[in-house]
């Protein structure tokens, strides 16, 4: 357990005030008056007082609607490489997802609502909080401490907004105190705003943020970080000299590589490495009991039915065969044998996955030894980061942007086909002339497959309604998710999105 706790006092921080700041609500709107968290007796003296807000928003990253249950859903298996999983009667609101016959109804659909939101308010709360800390201090290193603090506050409020529009559309902006009242009277921002409320967060956070820090403080938003989910707004943009110049600047920092082994990437010792550029932290901190600083987004996806019960989840988002036959015909081994985990197989750690399990396959990418296992109650996966932007996703998010025409001036020396064969390279496969549009794609399903990335990319490059059409997909519809039901009698002056009034 030797790295999950080298960071302990990070994940000890992010605990720290989830207490309070957790919303425990059951709608956006009956949350409590924004900033409204005692602001008497906080000494804003304390240097060491000063990142407590901003653990408060990390802590909203691991919540249930944020990043298990309704992240999977609409995230993964909503696309073509996953199906529901599970047994087939198990959570018809899933099913939805998987077949498109969801309305805006679907509880899972407002459950990630309000996850994303959570985050905004907790976010929006440290960011107001920071400018007090900054004014009471003494010394100009704490005083810039607070702004980099606002800077990860910033950074973490852009990625919410990112994956609100994502998935909505036009969703309000919600960016400062506001009581419930006000709340319900907030009207939707159009897309332009979002994406552009969105950049100005995550150029503030680069203007402040460090390069790096030090080991304790692993998994934490770096500037690169920053830089990297900006790259991604703009990739969703069509904004490809921005996404060559972000990424460019990624890859000449040097910071950054591929692990050799590609089943490292996933391991637990291979959390916050040299390729990560973002990841939810989560960790039992080596305990069975006490502080929950775990998630449990690996665990619903664990092998159903296993033995033993801390090699068991609930098996949902399972491979599917379009996945399968998809790395069959390309040849591939070295990422299916990770991405793959077969019931009636051991794994290389030792670990049983049992010929009783409900499905035939599982995501191998959240598999975590039995060793690591060691919660009161199963406890599969508590010690697996979720890994949100990875430096083989910034080389090929580069090399599309390259082949789309981007035309700015580049230092790393890398070209598109220097990119997208570094990524090749490490699985095995042999090197591309000037990748085409399609081949690029092609590799970004390979290599980023259950990590939550394929139904958006599939969408943005006008595939969708051709790859996902038998499965239930209508044009002009299912490109955004319904504005839940829930969310609309909260605040009637929210406009449904096409094809679901």
């Amino acid at each position: 357990m030797s790295h999950k706790i080298k960071n302990i006092a990070f994940k000890l921080l992010l605990v720290a005030l989830t207490g309070i700041m957790v919303v425990a609500c059951e709608d956006f709107l009956d949350i409590r008056i924004e900033g409204s968290l005692p602001t008497t007796g906080i000494d804003y003296t304390k240097a060491e007082n000063t990142f407590k807000p901003v653990s408060a928003a990390y802590a909203e990253l691991r919540a249930y609607g944020a990043h298990v249950f309704p992240y999977i859903g609409m995230f993964e298996i909503a696309a073509d490489n996953a199906d529901k999983g599970s047994s087939v009667d198990d959570n018809p609101t899933m099913k939805e997802l998987d077949n498109f016959s969801f309305t805006s109804s679907n509880g899972l659909i407002n459950d990630l609502w309000i996850g994303y939101y959570n985050i905004v308010s907790a976010a929006n709360y440290a960011i107001h909080q920071m400018p007090f800390y900054e004014a009471a201090q003494l010394n100009a290193a704490d005083k810039l401490y607070a702004m980099q603090c606002q800077g990860d506050a910033k950074a973490i409020r852009a990625y919410a907004y990112f994956n609100l529009t994502r998935a909505y559309g036009s969703v309000p902006i919600i960016d400062t105190i506001l009581t419930s009242e006000q709340l319900a009277g907030k009207t939707q921002a159009s897309t332009s705003q979002l994406y552009a409320f969105i950049e100005k967060d995550l150029r503030e956070a680069i203007a402040v943020l460090p390069d790096r820090y030090t080991s304790e403080w692993d998994g934490r938003i770096t500037k690169y970080t920053a830089m990297a989910l900006k790259a991604k707004v703009h990739f969703y943009n069509n904004e490809w000299d921005s996404v060559a110049a972000l990424t460019d600047k990624i890859i000449a920092s040097g910071k950054f590589s591929l692990l050799s082994d590609f089943r490292e990437v996933f391991s637990v010792d291979g959390e916050n490495s040299k390729e990560s550029l973002f990841e939810i932290q989560s960790s039992t901190l080596g305990k069975s009991l006490g502080d929950q600083t775990f998630i449990e987004y690996a665990y619903v996806q664990g092998p159903r039915g296993n033995t033993p019960s801390n090699m068991q989840g609930w098996g949902f988002c399972t491979p599917s065969q379009s996945l399968i036959d998809f790395y069959t015909l390309r040849g591939e081994t070295i990422r299916p044998a990770t991405t793959l985990l077969y019931r009636g197989t051991l794994t290389p750690e030792g670990d049983s996955i049992k010929t009783i399990c409900t499905n035939p396959v599982y995501n191998g990418k959240v598999y975590t030894p039995s060793t690591y296992n060691k919660w009161n109650f199963n406890g599969y996966g508590f010690d697996h980061n979720i890994r949100i932007i990875r430096y083989s996703d910034v080389l090929l998010m580069f090399s599309e942007a390259l082949v789309r025409g981007a035309s700015v001036s580049l230092t790393s020396g890398y070209d598109a086909s220097t990119a997208i064969n570094e990524v090749r390279s490490r699985a095995g496969l042999v090197d591309l002339g000037t990748p085409s549009l399609q081949e690029i794609w092609d590799e970004r399903r390979a290599e980023l497959a259950l990590e939550e990335d394929r139904f958006f990319d599939l969408v943005r490059t006008g595939q969708a309604a051709t790859v996902l059409g038998s499965n239930g997909f209508s044009a002009g519809k299912n490109e955004l998710y319904p504005i839940p039901s829930a969310q609309r009698q909260l605040n009637t002056n929210l406009i449904q999105n096409s094809g679901y009034n």
